[in-house]
């Protein structure tokens, strides 16, 4: 279990702060050796489960190094007030760079083959002029590839009417009456489904 030191005294954090002004690295460092108790301490809210704790204290600690490089003592806030500012920010521009990358799909990946057994990518599929453009990329094929995508931006109800309805996963495609008659829904409210449903899956996939 790793083990942080206790916070420097105002006395000692001000005489290394102003070291650190000048371009001292040995009081940088010491900065930040005595202020890591602060980065796990706000890691612990923005923890997840697929980033392991010493992840999360790097990426921490590069926001706290930021905030000692830029703060400003005459601004009249604490250290601890504007380094927590930096270290959440620089989490939280972490993760949003994660999930946004989780998002993103290569267009020229492969999802499959056509009828003649040519390899094809969403980028194929997407530049034809087929007016039915969003219906082509809901195939078997694609979503076994862009599944996490589909189960993040989609909600229960949308991936139900889309799996039904293309026959995703092994399922039997569905008409949109049959899917209305299923959930006990109109069949006009499928089909609304269905459309914001494909509308959020293009808006993902920038096409």
């Amino acid at each position: 279990m790793q083990t942080f030191k206790r916070p420097l005294s105002q006395e000692e954090e001000s005489y290394y702060l102003e070291l650190a002004k000048g371009g001292n690295l040995e009081a940088r460092n010491i900065l930040v050796e005595y202020n890591l108790r602060l980065v796990a301490h706000i890691v612990k809210k923005y923890q997840t489960g697929n980033r392991s704790t010493e992840d999360m204290i790097s990426i921490g600690t590069i926001g706290l190094i930021k905030a000692i490089n830029t703060y400003d003592t005459s601004k009249g806030s604490k250290l601890v007030t504007y380094a927590s500012r930096c270290i959440e920010n620089e989490l939280l521009m972490r993760l949003r760079q994660e999930r946004k990358e989780a998002r993103e799909v290569s267009l020229y990946e492969p999802i499959g083959t056509d009828k003649e057994g040519n390899e094809i990518s969403l980028m194929d599929i997407i530049s034809t002029d087929d007016e039915n453009i969003l219906h082509n990329i809901i195939t078997s094929d694609s979503i076994n590839q862009i599944s996490h995508m589909f189960f993040s931006i989609l909600d229960q109800r949308e991936q139900k009417v889309l799996i039904l309805r293309y026959g995703l996963f092994s399922h039997d495609e569905m008409t949109q009456k049959d899917i209305a008659n299923l959930l006990g829904i109109s069949r006009s409210y499928v089909s609304r489904i269905e459309k914001k449903a494909l509308l959020k899956l293009r808006s993902a996939l920038n096409v």
